[in-house]
């Protein structure tokens, strides 16, 4: 699977570029199979405990995927992902003497899923809080789970409707050459999404001050 922001076409909105990549989805041939959602909660350590041992903050990301309903995605940035139980939110809310979570940094992705032929594609939009910050494209060649098998076959598709903004190779794909593709690599592709939005945004912000 590939997971990829698409920028937004100028001169037109979020909205209205998520309606031109489904337009050519559809004239492609592709069927709408429902609908997908991806969050993501942001924890930080908490301040006593970084006092008391001398640590540096260290970020979580609590994700979920609809693809996946009963698990829940614990992920540390360049660190371990770990796969849970959809419970796993309830320990988090025990654990807020650790890790506090960063309530204003909520961010999800969310649209249509298509099938085209043995591919998979899911467009969102992705926002946080109520306002739309960007757009998801994630591609999956169902029948492969070999990233390094695929990939070529992965791309062209993609540069069928996305064209100049074809992505290339994720970067945990570096890391798996011929070994299986996870459930939890498609997350930190979309963690990896979420945080370079996140950073967009902040970019206007810092230059007013």
């Amino acid at each position: 699977r590939s997971v990829a922001q698409v920028p937004v076409a100028e001169g037109k909105s979020v909205q209205q570029t998520v309606e031109i990549l489904t337009r050519k989805l559809e004239l492609l041939g592709a069927e709408k199979q429902g609908t997908f959602c991806v969050d993501c909660e942001t924890y930080h350590t908490a301040a006593s405990t970084i006092g008391s041992q001398g640590q540096t903050g260290k970020l979580m990301y609590v994700m979920h995927n609809s693809e996946y309903p009963l698990s829940c995605f614990a992920l540390f940035e360049n660190g371990p992902c770990l796969i849970a139980d959809a419970n796993f939110d309830i320990l988090m809310v025990k654990l807020k003497g650790f890790f506090q979570n960063a309530k204003a940094n909520k961010i999800e992705s969310r649209g249509t899923r298509y099938q085209y032929c043995d591919f998979l594609v899911k467009v969102g939009t992705v926002t946080m809080g109520p306002s739309a910050r960007g757009i998801s494209v994630e591609v999956e060649y169902c029948p492969c789970v070999i990233a390094n098998d695929c990939w070529n076959l992965l791309m062209e598709f993609m540069q069928s409707f996305m064209g100049n903004h074809t992505p290339g190779i994720p970067s945990v794909f570096s890391t798996k050459h011929d070994s299986v593709y996870s459930p939890a690599d498609t997350m930190v592709q979309y963690m990896e999404l979420f945080n370079k939005i996140r950073k967009q945004q902040q970019v206007p912000v810092a230059g007013i001050r």
